[in-house]
């Protein structure tokens, strides 16, 4: 008994010591002013999974035990939930103030492989659509933390693409059943061998896919330690939400996962990203703000610092758009490394989700072996609304009224090291607009292999100082 009461106490002691890491060493020499961001407030409490039931076999569903045990630490007045090694199998959990949902070493919490565990029940009438696994909505004290592992089974969600995989792979996928589509081109996980179905037809259910964490209109957020992985849809959706930590955490899935984001920031304020490792299979580090009047009523990104971090495999390194109505404003990244991203710098938008955006300040970023482009802006993800067709359906001209068009403006990149990518600053501007301007490129070397510079629809882009070397 004694040396249980010891092990909980020293339990609680490094739980309490990990939050109380000072970021404000983090705010030093920034080039626009922005409040230092604070952890949450997390009372001492301490309860274990086990308490409430939980069983870690990989077999036995826990979602009620998590319920129980969040209720129980909910009543308490918040405190840390314990999840301690091995295999929790899961459905939906959804956090309250003031709690800690803590992953100790070897915890891997799994999404169920059965997506009705995922669709929430509301006097007996079922949702249309399924929910994130782990959820918080305006909530205050919110944090993720230890050293576990979330993984969203993404393989039972995600649809594949034949090109886009191995012989060998494409035989595991068929080996759980699902649907062939567009003759033997796309895998649907419809029709499965051991779960049902949640939709009459693949592209319904499809629809229903969700993202893994999302934390809407929250305050006070830690996301700290730990591994995400294998979502469904997008892994870390922080949204409308203010003083959002996310800190050493490592968020990864297959190269080619379907619109597999890794962390999206969506219409937040104050916000620090630090020291974190992503590998996914879209977007790596991206800033969203929402599209048309939606984004304008959510209002912009703001207040935001990304510094350390590691981006593997993603379509972007660090990514504004597609829909940012909202805006971007006082936006600082520096020190980040991208290794074999599609783009490093990647600015996208297009007419009915673009914003404007100020204070954007990039330095010292260094990138090796890029697919396509180390800087690029392209803003012509055109809304379908506000374009006119061709009689092959593609998009011809944009309506010269429509609204949100994107203002790339009072951006400045500089000291990036780029080796090895095939076009150094790419720019796709809309004709008519000023949709890229007073963006200045400083002090950079770029080596490449295709093209130095692709510039369309003569924006005001100023570079200096600037190395542009090949073979």
């Amino acid at each position: 008994m004694k040396k249980t009461a010891l092990l909980c106490l020293a339990m609680m002691l490094a739980i309490g010591t990990a939050k109380a890491k000072d970021y404000t060493t983090y705010y030093s020499n920034l080039p626009v002013e922005m409040p230092a961001v604070t952890a949450p407030t997390i009372p001492a409490n301490t309860v274990n999974i086990k308490d409430f039931g939980g069983v870690g076999d990989g077999l036995t569903l826990n979602t009620e035990a998590f319920r129980k045990a969040i209720s129980a630490l909910n009543k308490q007045g918040g405190g840390h939930l314990v999840v301690p090694e091995g295999i929790w199998l899961c459905g939906l959990i959804s956090l309250k103030d003031n709690i800690d949902l803590h992953l100790e070493r070897n915890a891997v919490l799994l999404a169920s492989p059965d997506k009705n565990d995922f669709i929430k029940v509301n006097d007996g009438k079922k949702d249309s659509k399924c929910s994130p696994m782990i959820s918080a909505s305006k909530r205050k004290n919110v944090s993720i933390t230890g050293e576990g592992v979330i993984d969203g089974n993404g393989a039972y969600w995600r649809p594949v693409k034949r090109s886009k995989v191995s012989d060998t792979e494409w035989k595991e996928f068929k080996y759980m059943g699902g649907t062939e589509a567009e003759e033997g081109k796309l895998w649907f996980p419809f029709n499965l061998k051991n779960y049902p179905n949640v939709a009459d037809t693949p592209e319904k259910q499809e629809k229903m896919r969700t993202h893994l964490i999302r934390l809407t209109d929250c305050e006070n957020v830690l996301v700290e330690g730990v591994t995400i992985q294998n979502a469904p849809k997008f892994h870390l959706i922080p949204t409308r939400s203010k003083n959002v930590i996310v800190d050493g955490v490592t968020i990864r899935c297959p190269w080619n996962a379907q619109n597999g984001d890794a962390l999206d920031i969506s219409s937040c304020r104050n916000v620090l990203i630090v020291n974190n490792t992503i590998d996914a299979g879209d977007d790596g580090i991206c800033m969203k703000g929402g599209a048309g009047e939606s984004g304008v009523k959510y209002g912009p990104c703001e207040n935001i610092l990304i510094e350390n971090n590691k981006v593997f495999h993603a379509h972007g390194g660090f990514v504004i758009g597609s829909e940012f109505s909202g805006g971007m404003k006082n936006i600082v990244v520096r020190h980040n490394t991208f290794c074999g991203t599609d783009t490093g710098l990647r600015f996208k938008s297009g007419i009915g989700r673009g914003g404007k955006t100020e204070g954007i300040y990039i330095s010292d970023i260094y990138m090796t072996d890029i697919k396509d482009e180390a800087i690029v802006f392209d803003c012509t993800y055109i809304d379908k609304k506000y374009s006119v067709k061709e009689n092959d359906g593609k998009a011809a001209t944009v309506q010269k009224d429509a609204p949100f068009a994107p203002e790339f403006t009072d951006i400045h990149i500089s000291n990036v090291t780029c080796r090895n990518v095939k076009t150094a600053v790419a720019v796709t501007g809309l004709p008519g607009m000023e949709c890229v301007h007073d963006v200045t490129i400083d002090n950079s070397t770029f080596f490449y292999t295709k093209k130095d510079k692709e510039i369309k629809d003569n924006p005001d882009i100023t570079i200096t100082n600037t190395k542009f070397v090949t073979f």
